[in-house]
């Protein structure tokens, strides 16, 4: 499967059974799946998202929104429970032109992405056993 490199964008090509040996980039060594999460931008969220074979879950927030303050913590610790899922923020307010794109109404909105295709969305604040399970419900729906 290709991984692209979180920190230098580039593709690397990773076998499925080596995900949760946190694989190294090829070209700049950084982690390929960090275990917390990254940060996604209108210069690399289309070279970042289109390449990359593994499910991404986006939180969509504003460093104005309570809410979204409130629920950082528990993304940041379920990102630490799936080597399979690439974690990433996007600052609403920072990215107009993405947030326009996602349509966002309210925030926070996690937006569960394979490669450019949106799989399920979810508006407001989440705990983690609730965000658990709630991807835990999509990675395992029939696809």
């Amino acid at each position: 499967m290709i991984i692209v490199c979180p920190e230098c964008l580039a593709k690397n090509r990773v076998p499925e059974e080596k995900l949760t040996a946190n694989p190294a980039c090829g070209q700049c060594h950084q982690a390929l799946v960090p275990l917390a999460p990254i940060e996604l931008n209108e210069q690399n969220f289309s070279q970042f998202v289109t390449h990359s074979d593994l499910p991404i879950l986006i939180d969509l927030w504003a460093d104005w929104c309570g809410p979204c303050k409130m629920m950082a913590p528990h993304f940041a610790n379920v990102a630490k429970l799936y080597p399979n899922v690439v974690f990433a923020k996007i600052d609403t307010e920072a990215n107009p032109r993405l947030s326009a794109a996602f349509n966002v109404r309210s925030i926070p909105t996690l937006v569960l992405m394979n490669k450019s295709n949106e799989i399920a969305r979810i508006s407001g604040a989440l705990r983690s056993s609730e965000l658990q399970k709630w991807l835990d419900q999509q990675l395992n729906a029939p696809s």
